[in-house]
């Protein structure tokens, strides 16, 4: 199976590199992916936003003969969800990695700070305690030496969604910061951010207890979980 490896926020397709391994080993051909904005430190995002980065994986999956299936980490979340709007018929499955679907409208963060122009990886104290579960101080260095700014827009823009076909696409939600089953409460309580999730016919859950980063604490693990999803 072709599985397209979509990022989270200040992160590469080099993000993924302990994951592809494992997925490679068990027979799938992985496609990380950098997207529009991500190259480096130095690149010019200026002007990109949520919408140049859901059509530049619609441009990969075009590409394919058959469906794909799209892993999507944190804020990539709602690329995935995008490009399977874009392409409810090319798109097998969508594996969300602590992530999970946004609703027509809703942006993906708009309260991250912005410095010159840019989105920079917060420092470490900004975040919640579970986010940062086993994200030593090794890996933490690593993180911040490999980050590279977001584009603002990415994380301010509405996201246009326009295909109730969408919902046909089979999830798997990949839940590490808190078990699944408290995400499967907070769709029974009819939590806001949960709403687009619920409307999805066809959920699985699988539970990897860590951080928010899980490609960089568990990497075996998450690979071993990507590959059970796709089976």
């Amino acid at each position: 199976m072709d599985i397209i490896l979509i990022p989270g926020f200040w992160l590469d397709a080099a993000s993924w590199g302990d994951v592809v391994p494992i997925l490679e080993e068990a027979g799938h051909r992985p496609h990380p992916v950098t997207l529009p904005g991500l190259e480096s430190v130095d690149a010019d995002r200026r002007e990109i936003g949520l919408r140049d980065h859901i059509d530049a994986v619609v441009r990969l999956v075009d590409t394919f003969a058959e469906p794909v299936v799209l892993v999507a980490h944190s804020g990539g979340g709602a690329v995935a969800h995008g490009v399977a709007d874009a392409r409810p018929d090319r798109v097998a499955r969508v594996v969300y990695v602590d992530a999970g679907p946004l609703a027509d409208g809703q942006a993906i963060n708009d309260e991250l700070p912005v410095v010159d122009g840019e989105i920079p990886l917060p420092e470490w104290q900004d975040f919640d305690d579970a986010d940062l579960v086993d994200l030593d101080d090794d890996l933490r260095a690593r993180f911040r030496a490999r980050a590279v700014p977001e584009p603002v827009r990415v994380a301010t823009d509405p996201l246009v969604l326009r295909d109730d076909r969408r919902y046909d696409v089979p999830v798997t939600v990949i839940a590490c910061e808190f078990p699944s089953s408290t995400l499967v409460d907070f769709i029974a309580a009819d939590a806001g951010f949960t709403r687009e999730l619920a409307r999805v016919r066809e959920v699985a859950y699988i539970d990897l207890p860590t951080g928010h980063w899980p490609q960089f604490t568990k990497p075996v693990q998450l690979g071993q979980a990507i590959a059970a999803a796709v089976r």
